[in-house]
């Protein structure tokens, strides 16, 4: 019989923007494993669990403590913000588990924030969309510029996920002035910060105001296509139906 581990998105990291097949494995489970903020974004449900965690940057010990308490017997889950296979550590779990035949891996769907950010402005991936992150901590920045060139040639919607941080403050201006050339400078984009939680902010904009917007990595960003149009307040790419 071999020892199960799930893989959990939790959405936004609120309750109810999780789903019901998220709870039910986080209630079977013994031990729930993840970066600190979101065992803490758990609240008082899971509190009676054993909850581990390892910090930023301690993404391949957190997998081995998965393996590690579900060889010990322990029903165990490990928990991404988002969708654990967007951009989460569903992947490196894959390639951790090659080490541990006995163990069986479950990848529980999250809402990733592309999808509850875009709920918040209005129907910003309404038609084809790429998702595209700014961190050049595991791609190399002159991947990302290509990505970019042809997510804009290509007319797709774009959503952009790590836009900044502490030292990547200037990335997102950097984006935007790979993308004008191939925009017009009124493109309409849109972006949300703590997207489901706290603190929560939603801006709409055109691609040149964007360059000079300051933004944090918890801050997903909406770049339209050709179509797209701000609606009253809104960010809406429209699907191509005739009126």
């Amino acid at each position: 019989m071999k020892h199960n581990i799930y893989i959990v998105g939790m959405g936004p990291g609120a309750e109810e923007q999780m789903t019901g097949q998220a709870i039910a494995a986080l209630e079977e489970s013994d031990v729930i494993v993840g970066y600190p903020v979101y065992l803490k974004l758990l609240g008082e449900r899971f509190k009676e669990k054993e909850l581990l965690s390892t910090p930023m940057k301690q993404e391949i010990e957190r997998c081995k403590l998965c393996f590690e308490n579900a060889m010990a017997g322990k029903q165990v889950a490990l928990v991404c913000s988002g969708d654990a296979g967007v951009y989460g550590l569903a992947s490196l779990m894959y390639e951790i588990g090659a080490g541990y035949p006995d163990c069986e891996l479950t990848v529980i769907p999250g809402i990733t924030a592309a999808n509850s950010g875009a709920a918040r402005l209005g129907a910003p991936l309404n038609h084809d969309f790429c998702v595209i992150s700014l961190s050049d901590l595991l791609t190399p920045w002159e991947q990302i510029e290509k990505r970019l060139i042809a997510a804009a040639q290509g007319d797709f919607a774009i959503a952009i996920y790590n836009p900044s941080s502490h030292k990547r403050a200037d990335y997102l201006k950097r984006a935007c002035d790979i993308l004008l050339p191939h925009m017009e400078e009124t493109r309409a984009c849109g972006y949300v910060e703590n997207i489901g939680r706290e603190g929560e902010k939603i801006s709409v904009c055109t691609l040149k105001e964007l360059r000079e917007r300051e933004v944090n990595m918890f801050t997903t960003v909406y770049i339209g296509n050709s179509q797209s149009q701000i609606m009253d307040g809104k960010l809406v790419t429209k699907r191509g139906y005739r009126l």
